[in-house]
């Protein structure tokens, strides 16, 4: 499938076991509200099939392996991920996925001791076009764990 709305409407109509990071993370922010676009009540279902874990992406993933769950993981860690059982990927392609991941200077007039000359440094080395080459070239088994999109200058 590539419609992840879909993907999300079946099992909750199934009542099928789902695995949520339930952790408050940018990929559980991200999994709740692509419940809310599917327009399921996931706090309504919590404890029955739909069962937050309160941990790391990986020990969720531990989680829906043994429960034979369903469950949101991000494509770095389902690809370095050792223990998938008969896990497999059944949505991917729908840009309702995108979760992006952004890099910002921790402020030092709030924070005196950061060195923000270094990360400063270190943002726009990330932002620039070799910094942006070497997260496309970061490969896990062959394939991309990341995609950037950083844009030099006004859009």
């Amino acid at each position: 499938m590539n419609d992840v709305i879909a993907a999300l409407t079946k099992i909750a109509e199934a009542e099928a076991p789902f695995a949520s990071r339930g952790d408050d993370s940018g990929t559980h922010k991200k999994e709740l509200a692509l419940w809310q676009v599917a327009g399921v009540d996931v706090q309504a279902a919590s404890g029955g099939w739909y069962r937050e874990t309160g941990s790391g992406m990986g020990a969720t993933l531990n989680t829906a392996s043994a429960m034979d769950a369903y469950t949101l993981t991000d494509r770095a860690t389902w690809l370095n991920f050792q223990n998938k059982g008969a896990l497999e990927i059944l949505v991917e392609g729908d840009p309702r996925l995108f979760n992006q991941y952004g890099i910002i200077l921790v402020s030092p007039a709030k924070h005196p001791h950061v060195e923000a000359e270094l990360g400063q440094r270190f943002i726009d080395w990330v932002v620039s076009e070799r910094g942006q080459a070497a997260i496309a070239g970061y490969r896990i088994q062959g394939q991309p764990a990341f995609f950037p999109n950083a844009r030099q200058g006004p859009s």
